[in-house]
């Protein structure tokens, strides 16, 4: 698998949050998230329970996406801790929420991520990983699809297209091949069979248009 360059490595401004903030700043025109919801006759807008804690471990990832609003790539080491990560499960334990979602950059590679999934599942809660698929082929996660499997882990993988060329083009070449061997690895594990093991595939348009029927 080719891996791209993140925009980080190739030193483009809109690697930093701040720079794309400075952009989206000077856009004019566009109705307030505010004035969208009173027209949809949503507003006030009233608190209920929260039903989701999304963790976010960091921007390491095994590959990088031309999409990836994160910039996430094998150059990105900014990573959660142990300590945030225990004190995630101490807030968890202490709540009611009954679902877990952890993400990433490829949330399965980083140190904090199997913790995380065993904690919140000696507490009960539903847990879902958000994946790309080609980190289950990573010799050093061998184990992993076993992994998620025992701990009956929703995966929730991104695959960007039905066919190599869009895929490859917009998350390197070899990608599409690599994710369909994790798809066969995870369908050999239950994993969208009909077993309870939950498989959820989240398509990532390659360009500005609607997925097809």
């Amino acid at each position: 698998m080719k891996t791209l360059p993140s925009l980080h490595q190739r030193g483009v401004d809109l690697a930093s949050a701040e720079y794309q903030k400075k952009i989206l700043g000077k856009v004019n025109g566009l109705a307030r998230f505010e004035d969208h919801l009173e027209g949809s006759g949503l507003l006030p807008l009233k608190t209920t329970d929260i039903q989701v804690l999304q963790i976010n471990v960091g921007r390491l990832c095994n590959q990088t996406c031309r999409h990836c609003h994160v910039d996430a790539g094998p150059d990105r080491k900014e990573i959660m801790t142990q300590e945030t990560a225990e004190a995630c499960i101490r807030a968890l334990a202490a709540s009611e929420i009954p679902t877990v979602d952890i993400t990433g950059g490829a949330p399965e590679i980083h140190p904090t991520f199997r913790y995380l999934v065993e904690e919140s599942a000696k507490l009960g809660r539903h847990i879902m990983d958000r994946c790309n698929l080609t980190v289950l082929t990573l010799r050093s996660q061998r184990d992993l699809v076993d992994f998620l499997a025992e701990h009956n882990v929703e995966v929730v993988a991104s695959l960007p297209y039905y066919q190599p060329r869009q895929t490859d083009a917009q998350r390197g070449d070899g990608v599409f091949d690599q994710s369909i061997e994790a798809l066969q690895k995870l369908n050999a594990a239950g994993y969208g069979r009909g077993t309870g093991r939950r498989l959820t595939l989240v398509y990532n348009p390659v360009g500005a248009f609607l997925p097809p029927k």
